[in-house]
């Protein structure tokens, strides 16, 4: 089993998610992460989403979300062709001890520091999952007081995708 992030283009109405995300349960997936978002025309959203499964169930669940009427476009991104973004919110206790220590892993990582309080140091992170890890595994040793990370969202590189042709 290995991750699949799957890249669906919907119609922008209620109950879209709704649907897509019950269909995934309902067949027994378990999804890593799921993001939503605008595209460049108002009446489609894209919805991104990470699972990890075999070849053969991961085609089943695309073939069954594209036969839902507000599909209209639905693939797995090759991550040889595509980009894979994360947004990384981090809240670490901070004081006068470690402050210095936690900027210069912020500046390694080109973490933004977005909020400073005499007692914590907020950063904000965009890269690749990995870079997003590996960011957090750095700061173990130091107290996390609060975390949110949004789940991937991607775009294939190059022109206009061959799978909206």
């Amino acid at each position: 089993m290995n991750k699949q992030v799957i890249s669906v283009l919907v119609d922008n109405h209620s109950g879209v998610l709704t649907r897509i995300s019950s269909l995934f349960g309902r067949r027994g997936f378990n999804i890593d992460s799921l993001t939503v978002s605008a595209t460049n025309d108002p009446a489609v959203s894209r919805i991104t989403i990470v699972v990890h499964d075999d070849a053969k169930v991961l085609q089943q669940i695309v073939l069954q979300t594209a036969r839902l009427e507000e599909t209209r476009h639905i693939f797995v991104l090759d991550p040889a062709v595509s980009l894979f973004r994360e947004l990384l919110l981090l809240k670490v206790a901070a004081d006068q001890s470690n402050r210095s220590e936690l900027r210069e892993i912020g500046s390694i990582y080109k973490a933004k520091i977005i909020d400073l309080s005499p007692e914590s140091l907020v950063f904000e992170l965009t890269g690749e999952p990995d870079k997003i890890d590996a960011f957090l595994k750095m700061m173990d040793g130091f107290t996390i007081l609060e975390m949110c990370r949004t789940g991937i969202t991607a775009l294939e590189r190059g022109g206009a995708s061959e799978h909206l042709a």
